[in-house]
């Protein structure tokens, strides 16, 4: 059966750099830490709160248990994967066999850019390399093992970045695992303490600058240290190149997977791990990077409807994390036909229903004094200085009809409470200590702005 091929030759890691573009007046940043910390994030990503990762390749094939799928079965030979191949494949199938059953028949990149734009969110993230190592454009280190020379025989990320960028208002981003299972020269690498870097010289660093260079990814999400130290991959020597003479110097924003012990420490923003909701406000800007399947990134032929986050569980990760000055990053596993299936659509969809309504709450907003009430459960609150306006989103509508908040300071004559999509002003009164009551309006379930959480914006309060 086939297997990768690598390339015969390592190159100096002098060779691999791109020649130096212009530069203007920008600031320039060493290859250190110290330096490339300080780089302020583009302003973009911090407005933007939201946004959708998409975890396609291979394992889209199998589609069983998650996308760690060949390393289940091979490497740590679990039961279930085990018997999973036995039960459905011939006993010489490898999962090099996967490869021409990545079909992506049915992808369509202008849909998936609609169904995107109509989740509300304002970036995607899409996988051009998981750890298996396939990768979803013609990669000139990856020459059979690709999407343009295998299963699809078609540039996804091309596709897509064009759908994306004529279609919709998200900035494109693009997820690159920096380590591969079984690559033979990071395995050689890896024996000997990575004291030998050909596994990075040859493949990992060419790659991420193919990528850069051909479709100016306006966020890298890099993953997959594989145990390797920054120095073995030569991060901060990549990165430096990147905000300084890469064609996307000035709006690319990076997070923190840049080899171990770089996590939570170094980078554009941090992820500190999968699924980080922290609960409580951070100095430095983070991601909540999630999973709509609770326990796959990839798709799951085996997930069961109790497997997913319902809509309500959604709005709430979205208003904890924005609360507390993070990004929510929700991810979906599209089939490999390349179909986002109906449940995940339909997830999508009914989160842009719900920011069209109370996106006014989330979008370009800044964290409050406070990110959650002290007197009323599932109450979290962001805010606009500039605007003189905190909002304070519920998630549970009060059968009293009366919503009480103990962290506003309001004042007569000055404040004013709304709720988003209504379009009334409501009354409010004071309470004994510190905090307002606001009455709510009366209203049925179809007259209601939205469903599944509200936000109501307060005008001069403290």
């Amino acid at each position: 059966m086939r297997s990768p091929k690598l390339p015969g030759l390592v190159l100096p890691l002098l060779l691999l750099l791109p020649p130096p573009g212009p530069v203007g007046g920008a600031a320039r940043f060493d290859p250190t830490w110290e330096s490339l910390d300080a780089r302020q994030l583009p302003a973009w990503f911090d407005q933007a709160k939201f946004g959708i990762f998409i975890h396609w390749g291979v394992f889209s094939v199998p589609s069983f248990g998650s996308e760690w799928f060949w390393w289940y079965w091979q490497k740590e030979k679990l039961p279930s994967y085990v018997d999973f191949m036995k039960n459905n494949y011939p006993p010489d199938f490898t999962y090099a066999d996967f490869g021409p059953l990545f079909t992506a028949k049915f992808f369509d990149a202008n849909r998936w850019a609609d169904i995107l734009q109509a989740s509300g969110a304002k970036y995607v993230v899409l996988t051009s390399k998981h750890h298996e190592g396939f990768t979803l454009w013609g990669s000139e280190h990856s020459w059979n093992w690709n999407a343009v020379d295998e299963g699809p025989k078609r540039d996804i990320v091309k596709e897509l970045a064009a759908a994306i960028r004529t279609r919709t208002d998200l900035r494109f981003g693009l997820y690159y695992s920096l380590f591969e299972w079984f690559h033979p020269l990071f395995l050689e690498d890896e024996s000997s303490s990575f004291q030998k870097q050909q596994y990075p010289l040859s493949k990992m660093l060419p790659e991420l600058y193919e990528l850069v260079n051909q479709y100016q990814p306006e966020i890298l999400w890099s993953d997959g240290d594989g145990g390797a130290p920054d120095t073995y991959w030569n991060s901060t020597g990549f990165l430096a190149w990147l905000y300084n003479e890469s064609p996307v110097r000035d709006t690319v924003v990076t997070n923190d997977r840049w080899g171990a012990g770089s996590i939570c420490k170094h980078g554009g923003y941090y992820t500190c791990s999968d699924r980080y909701n922290p609960g409580h406000l951070l100095p430095h800007k983070w991601e909540n990077c999630m999973t709509i399947d609770q326990f796959s990134w990839g798709y799951r032929r085996n997930a069961g409807i109790s497997d997913y986050l319902t809509i309500e569980e959604l709005v709430k990760q979205l208003v904890e994390t924005v609360s507390c000055g993070g990004n929510l990053l929700m991810n979906i596993g599209p089939t490999k036909d390349g179909i986002i299936s109906a449940i995940f659509e339909e997830r999508l969809r009914q989160m842009g229903t719900w920011l069209k309504v109370n996106g006014e709450a989330i979008y370009d907003t800044h964290a409050w004094r406070s990110q959650n009430d002290t007197v009323t459960p599932d109450v979290w609150y962001t805010s606009k200085p500039k605007n003189k306006l905190v909002y304070a989103m519920f998630l549970k509508w009060p059968t009293s009809g009366q919503l009480f908040l103990g962290q506003p300071k309001a004042t007569l004559g000055a404040t004013e409470v709304e709720l988003l999509g209504h379009g009334q002003p409501l009354q409010w009164t004071p309470l004994a200590q510190n905090g307002i009551m606001v009455e709510l309006p009366q209203l049925t379930v179809h007259q209601m702005p939205c469903k599944w959480g509200w936000a109501v914006a307060l005008t001069n309060v403290t």
